[in-house]
């Protein structure tokens, strides 16, 4: 059992993403930290849309007491006053990086679920609080933090497979398609680029100078401890290379948040990213505790009842 746990706080950052990858960092931007959670919980992975002079700034939540993480809303008004908050989508599953986009005349919405075993694409039927699944995007592997982009006429997505668990973090993968139901047809080439330091995707891409800028997580230290901008030089439907730019880390003024950062996802004028701190505590210690000895029961009863 790992005795630190990872303590997510997203911010807005007054700065577009462009800005940020020129510059290379966030330190010096004015930021705006989204609310705290209570012990040993925590919101991360924010993606954001404006509509009606509004932020909607959607995240996961996750409590280290329940394991599966869910999605909720955040809304601002146009100087940054939470105006709004509530829960939106929830599965038997844990959900994380809800990535928000608007294409095709509709509002999407694209999970992590890889525990699901399969990718889902969901419609806002009521903007913001309600969601239906619209499409199963079927690809080559069961997808980790899959994040879409149009460009050139076509949809890629840039995902990580969940086949094994070093493979989450360092094996890129690309599929492309003309229209967003699919289908979807993986890059020959798949694995595209195999690095822990440039792989996993962590937020919204961009286009720069005509070619996409993906932001992939660096997690050669410790997961989502960077993010690095990813510029596709080379992007068809059979080859692919691409340059990585230099790690955007938590700035010392983020302090005591300074141990990660593994989410930049541009909306319009703002940047949402978020940072991490660990934590240790006999109160943390004894939640482990307390959920191993409920599996270890559950485990018993089970054993106990095949035995009949």
């Amino acid at each position: 059992m790992a005795l630190r746990k990872d303590i997510w706080r997203p911010a807005i950052v007054m700065a577009t993403a462009e800005a940020i990858i020129a510059k290379g960092s966030i330190a010096g931007f004015p930021l705006m930290w989204l609310p705290p959670m209570g012990s040993f919980q925590f919101i991360a992975d924010p993606f954001g849309l404006w509509r009606d002079g509004r932020l909607y700034v959607f995240v996961e939540t996750y409590d280290y007491r329940v394991r599966i993480g869910a999605i909720e809303v955040l809304v601002y008004d146009a100087d940054f006053r939470l105006v709004d908050r509530q829960p939106v989508l929830a599965e038997p599953w844990h959900l994380s990086y809800p990535l928000v986009f608007e294409a095709e005349g509709e509002t999407w919405m694209l999970p992590e679920a890889h525990r699901s075993n399969q990718l889902t694409l969901y419609r806002a039927v009521d903007f913001p609080t309600r969601w239906e699944p619209a499409h199963i995007i079927e690809l080559d592997h069961v997808a980790v933090d899959a994040t879409p982009v149009f460009h050139d006429g076509k949809w890629w997505l840039f995902y990580t497979s969940a086949d094994r668990e070093p493979d989450k973090m360092t094996a890129l993968h690309v599929a492309h398609a003309e229209r967003l139901a699919g289908p979807w047809t993986p890059h020959p080439a798949n694995p595209v680029r195999v690095d822990v330091a440039s792989a996993r995707p962590g937020g919204m891409p961009r286009v720069i100078d005509g070619r996409i800028v993906l932001p992939v997580q660096d997690c050669s230290h410790t997961y989502g401890g960077a993010i690095r901008p990813l510029t596709m030089t080379v992007l068809t439907t059979e080859a692919f290379s691409a340059e990585v730019g230099d790690a955007l880390v938590a700035p010392a003024s983020c302090a005591p948040f300074v141990e990660g950062l593994h989410t930049l996802a541009a909306a319009g004028p703002v940047t949402l990213v978020d940072m991490k701190r660990t934590e240790l505590s006999l109160h943390g210690l004894s939640i482990e505790a307390v959920r191993e000895v409920r599996k270890l029961g559950r485990a018993i009863r089970t054993r106990a009842s095949a035995r009949g």
